[in-house]
């Protein structure tokens, strides 16, 4: 093959001209793509649902997309994102919710991270150890206006808004132990909780919030009283010492008690929000209900250390009224060093309720009183030294009537028996300090001198007395001390026989019968020559009358 020929060009080619198509299956696939891609994003927009912000302290244990939020346990969205607030000092959580609950964010709606807690009153959370903290969300009142900005708690509520029941302000003077979640008693029962509480504005009180459960609303009337029963209540006064005990749980965290007080009637029930007054034990509660009707004026010679305000004012053991002030200032005079009372009573509780419709007023009342005797003396407990106001009849007082000092009407008073009782220590401690008692006290001096000589006496007798007590012991221990025995049965038994000859029995009485004859007969020899001699005294010279009687012969001669 020649070059020439390798080098010749192809023939050109003529294009077939067509006419190009409108449609082509390609196109369906980015179609197709297109089209799902914008439902997806319509899908993602429709289902995404209302977002709420809620403001926390921290975020310990929130996280973006894994903290789920629930309402009764059940789950109706998810924190979307969590951000540090511009002051620095809280953070902001938004909260997705699902579109079917939108109507959970409403004013009122509460929030809350649940966790494991551990209080003095209960453990709670302690599901969250596995499963992790979620957010509680608790609705707001039903027919609320929607809201989206919250502030979170830090602490979960007693109850839930939505369980039924009645929710009441209570408001004291201190807080005491009373703390959120504190049991409220009824006769002793238990029958709510305290759900929060917080210092007013101007810090002067303290406000409650307490929820009793439906089932005992009716118990909760205008005239409940409301007393805190928080740890041990021990308290002195004229009645001496009174120590309360509460439940142990009321003992760790507080507790509230209530009820109607005797002599009150329950009243209409309590509206739900209602402010009751927090007293601090039952006995102020139930002084809080006493009502009195009228003012008088004690003026006193004697201290009243002991008496206080609030003090009890009382009729023969029965409470008629209190101490409302004592002060100088209850009266205009000048230089009076008698002490003002001012009492405020209820005259009515000294008498029947028939009498009170029958006879006159408590004011006409008092004055016929004070006419009879009544008195106003101070009397108190010997251990406390609290006094109160005993208003009583003394037959023996000097008449008297009601008086008048500036704006009041005054009671006459009586020196109480602890005034009489301090004359009368008085009275004795001058006559003992009267008393002789410095020579007392050296004839005392003298006495113990006596007594320690008298002592060392007693001791050396003492000793004398151990001498003779080994001595005998020693004398008993002697072995012919231990013969003594026998050579007494010997003597004894030589003593008998020896009585038994000077028997009737014995020669030794036989022989005293024969002396005693010859002594009768010696006797009645004697008894002649008395006889003769009284007589013829002279026959004891010349000798008796031979006349019949034997003349004596002659002497014989001597040799």
């Amino acid at each position: 093959m020649s070059d020439s020929e390798e080098t010749t060009p192809p023939p050109v080619a003529t294009p077939e001209l067509r006419r190009a198509k409108r449609w082509n299956v390609v196109w369906v696939v980015p179609i197709v793509a297109l089209l799902l891609g914008g439902w997806m994003i319509y899908r993602n927009f429709a289902a995404q649902g209302p977002v709420a912000r809620v403001r926390f302290d921290t975020a310990d244990g929130i996280f973006a997309g894994k903290t789920e939020v629930r309402c009764r346990s059940v789950k109706v969205g998810v924190v979307r994102d969590v951000k540090l607030a511009e002051d620095l000092k809280s953070v902001l959580v938004y909260l997705e919710l699902d579109p079917d609950s939108q109507n959970l964010l409403r004013r009122g709606s509460r929030f809350w991270v649940v966790k494991p807690r551990l209080s003095v009153t209960e453990f709670s959370g302690a599901e969250t150890l596995i499963t992790g903290a979620y957010i509680e969300l608790d609705p707001g009142p039903a027919g609320s206006e929607r809201h989206t900005l919250f502030r979170g708690r830090e602490t979960p509520p007693a109850t839930n808004s939505g369980v039924p029941g009645r929710r009441v302000v209570l408001t004291a003077d201190e807080a005491g132990s009373l703390t959120i979640g504190a049991p409220v008693y009824y006769r002793g029962f238990e029958v709510g909780r305290i759900e929060g509480r917080a210092l007013d504005k101007d810090g002067l009180k303290v406000t409650y919030n307490a929820f009793i459960r439906d089932e005992y609303t009716r118990l909760v009337t205008t005239n409940t009283r409301f007393w805190n029963t928080s740890g041990i209540d021990i308290s002195a006064g004229a009645d001496g010492f009174k120590v309360r005990t509460p439940s142990f749980q009321a003992m760790v965290s507080g507790g509230v008690s209530f009820g109607v007080t005797v002599g009150d009637t329950a009243g209409e029930p309590a509206p739900d929000g209602k402010n009751f007054t927090l007293y601090a034990n039952e006995d102020a509660a139930r002084k809080s209900s006493f009502n009195p009707t009228l003012k008088f004026l004690l003026l006193y010679d004697q201290t009243v250390r002991g008496l206080s305000k609030g003090a009890p004012v009382e009729f023969r053991g029965i409470m008629i009224g209190r101490v409302a002030d004592i002060s100088f200032d209850l009266v205009p005079a000048i230089g009076d060093p008698r002490i003002p009372v001012l009492i405020e009573i209820d005259p009515s509780m000294m008498r029947g309720a028939a009498a009170r419709i029958v006879l006159a007023s408590d004011a006409d009342f008092i004055k016929e009183s004070v006419s009879k005797g009544l008195r106003a003396a101070l009397k108190g407990n010997f251990i406390t030294g609290a006094l109160y106001v005993d208003l009583d009849y003394y037959p023996e007082a000097a008449t008297a009537s009601l008086g008048k000092s500036g704006e009041f009407t005054t009671i006459p008073t009586v020196s109480s028996g602890l005034a009489q009782l301090e004359g009368k220590v008085t009275a004795i401690l001058d006559k003992i300090q009267a008393m002789p008692i410095e020579k007392t006290m050296a004839d005392i001096a003298a006495a113990a001198e006596e007594a320690k000589t008298t002592i060392a006496e007693a001791r050396t007798t003492l000793a004398d007395i151990k001498a003779t007590s080994a001595a005998a012991r020693e004398t008993l221990q002697d072995p012919q001390f231990r013969e003594l025995p026998t050579d007494l049965r010997k003597s004894i038994a030589a003593l008998e026989k020896s009585v038994a000859s000077v028997g009737p029995d014995g020669a030794v009485q036989g022989d005293l019968l024969r002396t005693l004859d010859e002594l009768r007969a010696a006797l009645r020899s004697f008894n002649s020559l008395s006889t003769s001699i009284e007589e013829k005294p002279n026959s004891l010279l010349f000798g008796p009358d031979s006349s019949g009687n034997p003349k004596p012969k002659a002497p014989r001669n001597k040799r």
